[in-house]
Order: C-alpha cells, then sequence, then structure tokens
C-alpha cells in the first residue's frame, strides 16, 4: 500500500475526533512549513503554507458544533488565530506565527486528551492516569 493510499485510507476511516486531531496537526505542519519558507525568503511558498493554515482554522470554524456552550469561547479564538495569521503572512512576522503555533498547538493537545478520556469512557480501559 502506498503512502498516500495509506492516508486516504487513515482520513476515510477516522472518526470525527480523530478527523479534528489531523487538522489540528495540519495546521501546525503549515505553520512551521510558512516559518521556514519566511526565512529562506521564499515568498511564493510561505503565502501558500500560511494560506493552508488559514483554511484548516476556517475549516474547524465551519465544522465546529454550534450545540456546545464552548464553541461561544472557541469561535472567537479560531477567528483571531485566523486573523494573525493574515497579519504574519502580511507582515513578514515569524513571530506571530510562533504565537498561533503555541495557540493550535494547545488545542491540540486538549483535544487529544479530550479523545483519550471518551476512550477511556467508551471502552473501560487505561485504568486510571
Amino acid at each position: 500500500m502506498s503512502i498516500q493510499a495509506y492516508q486516504n485510507n487513515s482520513v476515510e476511516t477516522a472518526s470525527p475526533g480523530e478527523l479534528t486531531l489531523m487538522l489540528y496537526n495540519g495546521c501546525i505542519k503549515f505553520i512551521r512549513a510558512g516559518k521556514k519558507a519566511m526565512d529562506q525568503k521564499d515568498i511564493e511558498q510561505k503565502n501558500t503554507k500560511i494560506q493552508k493554515a488559514q483554511a484548516i482554522i476556517r475549516e474547524l470554524m465551519v465544522t465546529m458544533n454550534q450545540d456546545y456552550a464552548v464553541a461561544n469561547d472557541v469561535l472567537p479564538l479560531y477567528d483571531y488565530m485566523n486573523r494573525r495569521l493574515m497579519e504574519a503572512n502580511i507582515q513578514n512576522d515569524s513571530e506571530i506565527l510562533d504565537e498561533v503555533e503555541v495557540l493550535v498547538t494547545e488545542f491540540r493537545d486538549t483535544w487529544k486528551q479530550v479523545l483519550l478520556q471518551s476512550r477511556k469512557a467508551q471502552y473501560g480501559t487505561g485504568g486510571t492516569a
């Protein structure tokens, strides 16, 4: 099985929670790639990578379940990250990319813990943490 086929299969068989985790990881990857391109003065790649990170943030925004009260707290943060990515791109500011990477990493790490807790509750595995 090729790497591409494996990746496609992973996405197709992932739960919604796992897909969200993949989005966070992808966003971090694109922010880092954008930062690297910025350091290398590769404006086209920087722009492409940062725009991909923004697209992921927008996807997280539109797929957020509005039924949960936490959405009212999270959506403004997603909007903030999206605006900061735009500013980083326009201003060629890697410090802004660092700031957004920290935020996305915190979201990802929190989401990972949520997934672990829900699996423990669902399957009764893992014992005490």
